[in-house]
């Protein structure tokens, strides 16, 4: 769905992602510590085709390994790649469709266990992770958020929520689940549930623009998030919780983003990506829109699919999935808004290249 180019979704009823495939480099060490600091892109890879992967960008050596995970473990890393993360040092990569979540060490990418996501024989279809104090959090299309032991490996329990859980975010001893209800064609779910993490239990829910899909928070107790609206009548949007009192501050349908896009939030700046293909900067200490477009070298990104920020460089890392079918690219933009093309920069990765993850030394 991603503004109807599924960056995320199974999709609405008959709506299909379509994703990945992946580019050969060679001289490329496996299943050893990456010599340098890089970057891993995780590449959906076309619906039940079976051939999602993890491009790894060497920043020192100016290569990439177009499927680290397969190279180092000789095994497929499964159908739609959705979400990745490192927390110490491992890196939890989930598969939505393969309902698997492939826990890995996030310097080797050596797969540690593969943790399987189903009720009974039915897949739940995890999404997103999160993490809190050595428990990993995932949001499941099934309606659920499973907790897991970040040592055993193990799911300790499942919280009911909305329908069809997105993106999460941890904020004041709370984690907030965007409901999305996006497998409902035309009846989106308007809801973010707010779990506490004390005692695991869902508290509330909170009303905001229908079809909640991407979420951040900030250092001045405000959570934000972005929803895709019903794709007809009820516009895209953002809207903006007190984490303190669990209220909705404010609603615009002027501030929206790219279906399923991240929003980052770093410092005083968040930034996220637009259905026309910017990169907007928003201030959340003044609340206001600081640059409707990062970009200022007129680099041209056809499709934008997903974005990170670097908070120990000022860079922003935006992903292109071009035409849906063909190898994406990675692109690197100085803290100025300037394709940083002498670091070799954009760099091909593969198709729908939806999570960008750092990996320090």
């Amino acid at each position: 769905m991603k503004q109807f180019q599924l960056k995320t979704l199974l999709a609405t009823v008959t709506i299909i992602s379509i994703l990945f495939s992946c580019k050969k480099d060679k001289n490329v060490l496996v299943d050893q510590p990456v010599a340098t600091a890089g970057v891993y892109v995780l590449n959906q890879g076309n619906f039940g085709a079976n051939n999602s992967s993890l491009s790894f960008f060497d920043y020192t050596a100016k290569t990439t390994t177009s499927d680290r995970f397969n190279a180092v473990n000789g095994t497929k890393l499964g159908d739609t790649g959705n979400d990745a993360k490192i927390y110490g040092s491992k890196m939890y990569i989930v598969v939505n469709v393969s309902s698997t979540v492939e826990v890995v060490n996030a310097k080797t990418t050596k797969s540690i266990q593969q943790v399987k996501m189903f009720n009974g024989t039915v897949g739940r279809q995890p999404r997103y992770v999160v993490f809190n104090k050595n428990k990993a959090f995932i949001s499941s299309y099934d309606g659920t958020v499973a907790i897991m032991d970040t040592t055993t490996l193990a799911i300790e329990k499942y919280i009911t929520v909305g329908r069809n859980p997105e993106q999460m975010v941890v904020s004041n001893g709370k984690l907030y689940v965007a409901n999305s209800g996006g497998l409902s064609f035309g009846n989106p779910d308007k809801t973010v549930s707010v779990i506490d993490l004390n005692t695991l239990i869902e508290t509330k829910k909170i009303t905001v623009i229908a079809n909640p899909v991407s979420m951040a928070a900030d250092s001045y107790g405000n959570v934000y998030v972005l929803s895709a609206g019903d794709y007809s009548s009820i516009l895209p949007g953002m809207t903006i919780i007190d984490n303190a009192t669990d209220a909705v501050k404010t609603t615009s349908t002027t501030l929206s983003g790219a279906y399923g896009t991240s929003i980052v939030v770093s410092g005083d700046f968040a930034y996220f990506l637009t259905s026309d293909n910017k990169v907007v900067v928003y201030n959340v200490k003044t609340q206001t829109v600081a640059k409707t477009n990062f970009i200022t070298d007129g680099t041209a990104i056809k499709t934008p699919y997903s974005i990170a920020f670097d908070s120990t460089t000022g860079e922003v890392f935006v992903a292109d999935a071009k035409d849906y079918a063909s190898n994406g690219q990675l692109f690197a933009f100085d803290k100025n808004g300037v394709l940083e093309k002498a670091k070799g920069y954009p760099v091909t990765v593969g198709i729908n290249p939806g999570t960008i993850v750092f990996v320090n030394k």
